[in-house]
C-alpha cells in the first residue's frame, strides 16, 4: 500500500465556490511562495519522530488493528461476517506515525488516545476491506471502523 491516509474531500458550499470563482477570475492567480525549506521539512520530520508515545497507546493501536482482523475477540461478533480483510501491520505503523504528527501539530510532545482517534478514520478507511454481505447491508468501511473505535477500550 502506497498511501498513508485517504482523506474524503467534500464539495465546497455555495459561498465557498463563489469565492473560488472570484479569486480565479481576477487575472493571474497569485504565484505560489515557499513557506518551508526542504531543511525545515526534514527538521519537522525529525521532531515528529521524537514525539513520545506511551506503551499503553501503542497497545491501543495494536488492539484497534487486531479488532479489524478478529472482531469477535473484542466482543464484536456482528462484524466478523462484514470484514473480509482487516488492517495489515502497515496500518499500525501508519496510525502511529499519523498520531505522532497530529500531536506535533497540536504542539504536544506526546500522543494521546484523542490523537489516534483524530487520524484513525483517514488512516484506516482504505485498509479495511468489507465483505459482499457488508455491501449488501450498505455498511461502509467507515461504519465498521467507527464501531471498532467505539468498542475497543481506550487507555
Amino acid at each position: 500500500d502506497r498511501f498513508m491516509i485517504k482523506v474524503r474531500v467534500t464539495y465546497p458550499s455555495r459561498e465557498e465556490e463563489r469565492a473560488i470563482i472570484d479569486r480565479m477570475s481576477e487575472g493571474e492567480p497569485p504565484a505560489a511562495q515557499p513557506v518551508l525549506s526542504p531543511e525545515d521539512i526534514l527538521r519537522a520530520r525529525s521532531v515528529v519522530d521524537q514525539v513520545y508515545i506511551d506503551a499503553k497507546i501503542k497497545n491501543y493501536i495494536v488492539d484497534l488493528m487486531m479488532a479489524t482482523r478478529d472482531p469477535a475477540a473484542f466482543g464484536l461478533q456482528e462484524l466478523s461476517t462484514l470484514i473480509e480483510y482487516g488492517c495489515s501491520p502497515r496500518g499500525s505503523i501508519c496510525l502511529t506515525r499519523a498520531a505522532k504528527a497530529h500531536a506535533f501539530l497540536r504542539r504536544r510532545g506526546y500522543v494521546t488516545p484523542e490523537d489516534v482517534k483524530a487520524v484513525g478514520m483517514d488512516v484506516l478507511r482504505h485498509r479495511v476491506i468489507v465483505t459482499y454481505e457488508a455491501e449488501a447491508e450498505e455498511k461502509s468501511p467507515e461504519d465498521l471502523i467507527r464501531t471498532i473505535f467505539d468498542h475497543v477500550e481506550v487507555p
